[in-house]
């Protein structure tokens, strides 16, 4: 079965993991220069490295994160991964050697934030934006390796720091106004420094200058959680509401599918919360299925679809 329109046009490559995997929940994803996918899940190995063809090749990180969520991947192969459970972000080597560390651990800053019974009681607490971190969620890099951080679950802020770690700037507060946030939930930094974050429950993408200042903003979107944006400028978007699309760097929509509705097993997709694509245009999507709905998809909790050659 084919999936999406026009050049945009994609085949389910049904059991790509292994089918004795259990991620559990798959919280980011992203791809190297040769091609690796690396997992960001809360089974008991926190990041699994597979090839394109499915098969993992290494794994680690066991009993280092308590909950993880966001990642991203600098331009010499180190990975750099968001835990909201204890508010950092932690920089590693391929090899999962730690390199680096921002934040305090356990230590969230005073935004107001209070865990409630429920998603939407807990992120009305946030009475205030506050500095590094509460929850971080995402992390992306600038063209000279400025490290920008979404903050997040707990927090409604945007952070910027040197490459070495050292916090230039913050932005954002609460609310639905442009330059505020309603979760910022991921990030991603195009190839003129733009800064593209993803406001989950305001239901948009907004755009924002290496400065911090808003510039525009996208709202056909219903519970964004991931973006990617490739060489091409083409824009890859992942939603919690059960489908994923595509868009021109301008906001043109090419492409869209999903299953909006469906949450039985046997659904496409459950709660699609993370997207990569690699260098063959391949799209791969992470679920958080058993956070969102209790049902643990195993190996379908990652999924890809190849990408149909056009002649």
């Amino acid at each position: 079965m084919e999936y999406g329109t026009g050049k945009y046009l994609y085949k389910l490559i049904d059991g790509w993991a292994p089918k004795e995997l259990s991620s559990i929940d798959v919280s980011g994803l992203y791809i190297d220069h040769q091609d690796k996918v690396y997992v960001l899940n809360r089974g008991t190995c926190s990041i699994l490295v597979f090839d394109r063809e499915g098969n993992i090749l290494n794994s680690w990180g066991e009993g280092f994160f308590k909950r993880v969520h966001g990642c991203c991947i600098g331009p010499t192969g180190c990975i750099y991964c968001a835990d909201d459970g204890n508010h950092t972000v932690s920089k590693f080597n391929q090899e999962g050697e730690l390199l680096q560390v921002l934040g305090k651990q356990d230590q969230p800053s005073d935004t107001g934030y209070r865990r409630k019974s429920t998603f939407f009681e807990s992120l009305s607490t946030i009475k205030r934006s506050g500095p590094p971190f509460n929850r971080p969620t995402g992390i992306a890099l600038s063209s000279k390796g400025e490290i920008y951080v979404s903050d997040g679950y707990g927090n409604a802020r945007v952070h910027k720091f040197t490459p070495e770690g050292v916090l230039l700037f913050s932005w954002g507060e609460p609310g639905s106004a442009p330059g505020q946030f309603r979760l910022p939930h991921s990030i991603w930094v195009d190839k003129n420094d733009r800064v593209w974050v993803i406001d989950r429950e305001n239901n948009r993408l907004q755009i924002f200058n290496a400065q911090g200042g808003f510039i525009s903003q996208w709202t056909d979107l219903n519970r964004p959680t991931d973006i990617y944006i490739d060489n091409e400028e083409t824009v890859y978007i992942s939603e919690l509401i059960g489908r994923i699309s595509i868009f021109s760097i301008d906001g043109k929509l090419l492409a869209r599918w999903g299953s909006e509705g469906e949450k039985d097993k046997n659904a496409l997709f459950l709660a699609p919360h993370a997207i990569t694509v690699d260098s063959h245009g391949d799209l791969y999507i992470g679920e958080v299925s058993m956070t969102q709905t209790g049902i643990d998809r195993g190996s379908k909790t990652v999924q890809k679809f190849e990408k149909k050659a056009l002649f």
